[in-house]
């Protein structure tokens, strides 16, 4: 007769060991980290649209992650107006130019901005002093998937 602690040793090795294939399966794809936002400079002649970035949250489950993506834009539009609001105090002015405002705001204060929705795109508006969402002028028509 077999005795008890073999049962039980023999339950245990067959836990730990499993029934399932052995063959070990490849590590998933690495998600390359998305881009940072681009800045373009806004030409109100162009007739680029400002648009709302905001997800709206109408459910209870998914409301969360939709004002993470809201926050997730917000966050570096403030941190850019309080480095302009910086600037024009050190300097009294805001900047001239676009490239200043990269330089002197964007790259200094080393802001990264994050990737918008297809279709939307970060301006910045020199006479305003205002950091744009916009409406993409080369926006694919469709937005299908190969």
């Amino acid at each position: 007769m077999v005795s008890r602690n073999t049962v039980i040793l023999s339950c245990a090795l067959l836990f730990a060991t499993g029934c399932a294939d052995s063959t070990p399966t490849p590590p998933a794809e690495v998600k390359k980290p998305q881009e940072p936002g681009k800045v373009t400079e806004f030409d109100p002649n162009s007739g680029a649209v400002e648009v709302d970035h905001k997800q709206k949250i109408t459910d209870p489950i998914t409301g969360p992650l939709a004002a993470l993506q809201n926050a997730k834009i917000d966050i570096p539009q403030l941190a850019i107006q309080h480095a302009l609001d910086l600037f024009n105090a050190a300097e009294g002015r805001y900047p001239n130019s676009f490239e200043e405002f990269m330089t002197r705001v964007i790259k200094e204060n080393q802001i990264r901005l994050p990737q918008l929705p297809q279709g939307m795109e970060f301006q910045y508006d020199v006479e305003n002093h205002k950091l744009l969402i916009v409406k993409s002028q080369a926006a694919p028509a469709s937005t299908e998937q190969k």
